[in-house]
């Protein structure tokens, strides 16, 4: 490529266009649904659809509501410096729905409830509900800010896209059809917004194997690059990546996101069916596997092109999230709309994160925080609804603006947010699978994890992995023709930090084992004798689809899961216990 080539270009009149079509189908779904939906009188209806959905379409919204713009910026870059190892999340994927449709969904679904953080009120008390509430609503409020302003930055500084008018018009679109449009309109904008993101990666992928002379040239260049290093099976934690890391910890982290994440849970438990529930979640296994087979090809092709002059350490790119940006601006400059479609697409991602957590936290927000303080008629709660979404959309919008401000921070700051997700997983499985924890164990233990994890967390971000942990792969500047104006330095790790060099995505296991284990023992010595009375651990699920009987540890004599179990160990788990419950008959509040 040519010198001028490498100058990052500009958006054309046909990108403007291709950005702002799709800035206006996503608007007009909130419109089409808030005209065809006009006489819903109720907050479900708003909130849950009416728990009437498909399974197609709402399994392509929970492909896409976590796979944001961070995703299509981010895991090509991740391919491009540290390899294709990320590809083994599709196994992953493949035991968390696996979980998720065995173990989470029939206790929601069979609940009928429409918060997730309900099931914490009936299990344990209305204290571990409402701090379970609150950790979800401001994780979200700041993550969902930073998935607006992180891929905006990135774009500005290679495309020219004006940064704050393509924060605001996103945010603005997303919070008009998720207020007006409700749960329809989110499920049915993701749809539109996931095959944009599709339409944008494999725009990328075609012209860069048109360029390299092929897929096989691309994958050959990749294996002397080093880039195919998939057989790692090194078993150390402190190692970034390797087989391990990524399907144990990664599996972690998306069970926390589709087993107890609100956005996810209200999408799948507003079907129609249980069978349409759990056939969204393996409909959308499908659509993960599409999504991460794009971004780590497009990371193999973005290697491909820049083998002999690396953008970053030239200095063309200040950041690794620009580097899809300057690929885009790079190869397909000279096709005027086809830059507009890839930023679409990036954009696509951070509209149905953003859509799927607004109507999230305006479902807690009721559900949780007004409804059990106020009796209000279903008809002015619909209205609240709306009027929580439209709120919620504008403080995203400021966290975006707050984000500007944190520099250095912002990355610190998705990491530690992430970390949340494992202390919530650790106590929604305590309740799920320990019949004898209680409520003083269930806030022991999620307390613990929170301090854990986030000592963790911060902690690695003060003192990062040395590079023989995190194992960048070389990268070279020798085919440039011109002078490099940036180096990238690594930083050594004090020897006395190598804890905090344990790879990132072991963080949500630590907070998810450290809850349970704190929990289990804090509920046996509060619960006294009855820990004895029950065993060590009797789980006794009988799963619809494998009738399966699984009895861990128990004494000889007989046990009765129900006696004296709501005086000490809180309320009877619906979802797991030895007979089948009817719940319109149960006197567990509602």
């Amino acid at each position: 490529m040519s010198e001028d080539s490498r100058v990052s270009g500009s958006f054309v009149a046909a990108d403007y266009v291709v950005f702002a079509l799709m800035l206006v189908v996503s608007a007009a779904v909130g419109v089409y649904y808030a005209w065809t939906d006009r006489k819903q009188r109720s907050s479900g209806d708003f909130l849950m659809g009416g728990r009437r959905l498909t399974a197609l379409p709402v399994s392509l919204s929970l492909t896409a509501s976590f796979m944001s713009a961070i995703t299509v910026l981010s895991h090509p870059a991740e391919v491009y410096r540290y390899g294709a190892s990320v590809a083994f999340y599709c196994l992953s994927y493949l035991v968390t729905m696996l979980v998720t449709s065995e173990v989470f969904l029939p206790v929601f679904y069979k609940l009928s409830i429409t918060s997730t953080y309900e099931y914490l009120e009936l299990r344990f008390n209305r204290a571990t509900r409402l701090l379970g509430t609150l950790l979800f609503v401001v994780q979200t409020i700041l993550y969902t800010g930073i998935v607006i302003y992180t891929p905006a930055l990135a774009l500005n500084q290679v495309t020219g896209l004006d940064l704050w008018g393509a924060v605001v018009s996103t945010g603005v679109v997303c919070t008009f059809y998720c207020t007006v449009g409700g749960l329809k309109a989110v499920v049915w904008t993701d749809v539109f917004q996931l095959g944009v993101m599709l339409a944008g990666f494999l725009a990328v992928i075609i012209r860069s194997v048109m360029l390299q002379g092929g897929v096989i040239s691309i994958i050959s260049d990749s294996q002397r690059g080093g880039r195919l290093n998939l057989w790692d099976f090194d078993t150390n934690p402190l190692r970034r990546h390797t087989f391990w890391t990524v399907t144990v910890g990664g599996t972690f982290i998306w069970i926390s996101v589709y087993g107890i994440n609100q956005a996810q849970v209200q999408r799948y438990i507003s079907c129609k069916s249980i069978t349409h529930a759990r056939l969204s979640l393996y409909i959308n296994l499908l659509g993960l596997w599409s999504i991460l087979f794009c971004s780590v090809f497009a990371g193999l092709c973005l290697y491909s092109v820049y083998k002999h002059c690396d953008p970053w350490n030239t200095g063309l790119v200040s950041a690794p999230d620009q580097l899809m940006p300057y690929l885009v601006m790079d190869i397909l400059g000279d096709y005027p709309g086809l830059p507009g479609l890839f930023v679409a697409a990036a954009y696509s991602g951070s509209l149905s994160t953003v859509s799927s957590s607004i109507n999230a936290l305006a479902a807690v927000t009721v559900e949780d925080l007004i409804k059990p303080y106020r009796n209000i008629s279903e008809k002015h709660l619909s209205w609240i609804s709306k009027g929580l979404s439209f709120l919620y959309g504008v403080l995203c919008i400021g966290m975006a603006g707050l984000a500007s401000l944190m520099g250095g921070i912002l990355q610190a700051t998705i990491s530690i947010f992430g970390i949340i997700g494992g202390p919530l997983l650790g106590l929604f499985t305590l309740g799920i699978i320990c019949p004898c924890a209680n409520s003083k164990g269930a806030l022991s233990g999620l307390l613990s994890g929170l301090v854990v994890s986030l000592w963790v967390g911060i902690g690695a971000q003060i003192y990062p992995p040395p590079p023989d942990m995190s194992r960048p792969l070389s990268l070279t500047t020798d085919g440039c023709n011109f002078t490099t104006t940036a180096e990238n330095m690594f930083h050594q790790v004090p020897l006395l930090a190598d804890w905090y060099s344990l790879s990132y995505l072991y963080f949500s296991p630590i907070g998810t084992i450290v809850v349970i284990s704190v929990g289990l023992i804090i509920s046996m010595f509060t619960g006294k004798s009855h820990f004895v009375q029950y065993g060590l651990l009797v789980v006794i699920y009988r799963v619809q689809r494998f009738s399966a009987l699984f009895v861990v540890f128990s004494y000889s004599f007989k046990l009765d899961l129900k006696k004296d179990r709501e005086k000490t160990f809180g309320n009877t788990n619906p979802g797991f216990c030895d007979v089948e419950l009817d719940l319109t008959k149960s006197n567990v509040p509602s």
